[in-house]
């Protein structure tokens, strides 16, 4: 199932509707279509489960079909690294080491 995050969701909510850059990635790159279910993550621990109601590039709308609430580790994950020339490489390591739920990233200045 992909995740998307949506810090404007609330656990009230029944219906999301998707701005249109993400629903175009949705059903143009995705090619994902009605029917298909998609993850919503809102940043405060909710995590929503959800149908796609309605595809399209312009607004995709989301039906909610159920919500967990998914409390923080007991621990913390602080990862130091030395960062490279290639800025984009860094921004791919912040990426995915907060994906796989790292809380710190220290950067070390080295020679």
């Amino acid at each position: 199932m992909r995740h998307f995050y949506a810090p404007n969701i609330s656990p009230e909510d029944n219906i999301y509707k998707m701005d249109s850059d993400e629903s175009k990635h949705v059903v143009k790159v995705l090619r994902l279509k009605e029917g298909d279910e998609i993850a919503l993550l809102n940043g405060q621990g909710h995590i929503f489960r959800t149908r796609i109601a309605l595809a399209s590039q312009k607004s995709c709308e989301l039906e909610i079909i159920d919500v967990e609430f998914q409390e923080r580790p007991a621990y913390d994950i602080h990862i130091a690294v030395a960062p490279t020339k290639q800025t984009e490489r860094m921004e791919w390591f912040i990426e995915k080491a907060t994906e796989l739920g790292a809380t710190q990233i220290t950067f070390l200045d080295t020679k």
